[in-house]
């Protein structure tokens, strides 16, 4: 399977064999239950032979699986967001707290579920989504808040419109193969990510130190330069959508357990939340001007 510029996905089982040790210990139990019966029988014990207990197999993944995972987790994440958003423009202050709990927060479940290998884990993935709800929620009503006389709903709509459009856009590109998910295609989408990743800490740690008034580089600060970083970010973040799609593709082809639709459901959903995050910035940089 070709590598995924998506970390979520790399740690993800590529097959039933591979995967939490399904079925292994079968052949062992077995064994020692045959041994079991002939000593029964040698010594005269007149009981029902010892029938080996049945292990259970995970059936094998689908695209139906897929689906309905990360219909279930955007779902989440679409009312937690909602319910996130009403309470922030009932109360401002609660803006500040529901960004940096569902931010870091939501940066904790993925690293957990990443490293840990964790990702099969529904109770991790949903609370992922339940925090990334609360962080889109809260970041949204900011964000839309900043552009002047704009209708906060038809800036977030836009976004929101532009981001499926964007997803299936790439879905219908990755399954007519106008573009080849290649090696050299992944090396250079995983070199975009890191770079923009380089670019996005710079930016953080100069605009703490007060370099540019505060705005770092000017990465985020509405002007050309911020516009352009938007649109880098936001294609970077679209032809990830078509290494993801193969990685999926594959981890179905090669019978991966029917389980690891939740990882895939959470890196969907990170690429997702990324790509909303950067069209909602790039729209109101434009309506700011």
């Amino acid at each position: 399977m070709r590598e995924t510029s998506n970390p979520v996905f790399r740690s993800l089982p590529k097959q039933q064999g591979g995967y939490a040790q399904f079925g292994t210990g079968f052949g062992a139990s077995t064994a020692g239950a045959a041994r079991q019966v002939q000593m029964g029988q040698q010594f005269g014990n007149q009981q029902a032979p010892y029938t080996p207990p049945q292990t259970e197999v995970s059936r094998p993944l689908t695209i139906d699986d897929v689906v309905a995972k990360t219909g279930v987790t955007l779902a989440v994440l679409t009312a937690v967001a909602v319910v996130s958003y009403f309470l922030v423009q009932a109360n401002l202050g609660l803006a500040g707290p529901f960004v940096m709990v569902g931010a870091f927060g939501g940066l904790a479940l993925v690293l957990v579920a990443t490293f840990g290998r964790k990702q099969d884990n529904p109770a991790i993935v949903l609370s992922y989504a339940a925090l990334e709800g609360l962080f889109l929620g809260a970041i949204s009503f900011l964000l839309a808040f900043q552009v002047q006389g704009a209708s906060a709903g038809t800036l977030i709509g836009q976004a929101i419109l532009g981001t499926f459009g964007v997803f299936f856009g790439m879905l219908v590109v990755y399954k007519t193969g106008a573009i080849r998910v290649t090696p050299k295609f992944t090396r250079m989408i995983i070199a975009g990510m890191f770079g923009v990743l380089v670019l996005m800490l710079g930016n953080l740690v100069l605009g703490m130190f007060g370099v540019g008034g505060g705005e770092g580089m000017g990465l985020r600060s509405g002007g050309p330069l911020a516009i352009i970083f938007s649109l880098v970010c936001i294609g970077i973040a679209a032809f990830s959508f078509l290494i993801d799609f193969d990685a999926a593709d594959q981890m179905v082809r090669a019978g991966a357990p029917a389980k690891a639709a939740w990882g895939i459901a959470l890196g969907l959903t990170v690429t997702l939340v990324w790509l909303y995050i950067e069209i909602l910035r790039l729209l109101s940089y434009l309506q700011s001007d």
